[in-house]
């Protein structure tokens, strides 16, 4: 293997899903400012997810309205009959 490939700064990290406050922690190297406590009084960085496993519809079977950005009402009022 070719020495130096691979990011060095992999630590544990906090995926949180906005839409629905589900957290889960998992080893990365994603660069983060902020940081969040954890359940066992740690502290992590924690990345702020619009969706995840937890909310997708493909994943839930459901169909979940996930809106964030107003962008389902740009694209309605952009393209709207008259």
């Amino acid at each position: 293997m070719k020495k130096d490939l691979h990011p060095s700064n992999y630590r544990l990290v906090v995926f949180k899903d906005m839409s629905n406050d589900y957290a889960f922690i998992t080893k990365s190297c994603v660069d983060t400012k902020e940081t969040i406590q954890w359940e066992d009084g740690n502290e992590y960085p924690v990345v702020k997810l619009e969706i995840s496993h937890t909310s997708h519809p493909f994943y839930t079977g459901k169909m979940k309205l996930v809106d964030t950005a107003g962008r389902i009402d740009k694209f309605r009022s952009r393209y709207n009959k008259k």
